[in-house]
């Protein structure tokens, strides 16, 4: 089992930014995938970013250029900055650990992101 608990979200002003953090504590050896995904009111939760055991990153369109995705290994921490923020982004953030793609993982209890106009 993997235990993750997110902390960093907030309320801030489109342009603004904010840094989202997740760290891991259990059975972490197995996991390959680190993301972020989010849900606004009323739709789909959405991949935002995601970082592999190797280090290569995606993102999300519509994120591109304006989020990062990092982590401390050392902290088992997986971090999502978040620069020049619209509207929106407005959603509940998770962050999620899985062993590979097609799998659901383990999940975050989420933390609120809110960027107003």
């Amino acid at each position: 089992q993997v235990q993750l608990v997110e902390s960093g979200g907030g309320l801030v002003q489109s342009g603004g930014s904010l840094r989202v953090s997740c760290t891991a504590s259990g059975s972490i050896f197995s996991i390959n995938i680190m993301g972020w995904y989010r849900q606004a009111p009323g739709k789909q939760r959405e991949l935002v970013a995601a970082i592999t055991s190797g280090g290569s990153t995606n993102y999300a369109d519509s994120v591109k250029g304006r989020f990062t995705i990092f982590r401390d290994n050392a902290e088992n921490t997986v971090y999502l900055q978040m620069n020049n923020l619209k509207p929106e982004d407005t959603a509940v953030y998770y962050c999620n650990f899985k062993r590979y793609w097609g799998w659901d993982g383990y999940w975050g209890q989420g933390t609120q992101v809110t960027v107003s106009s």
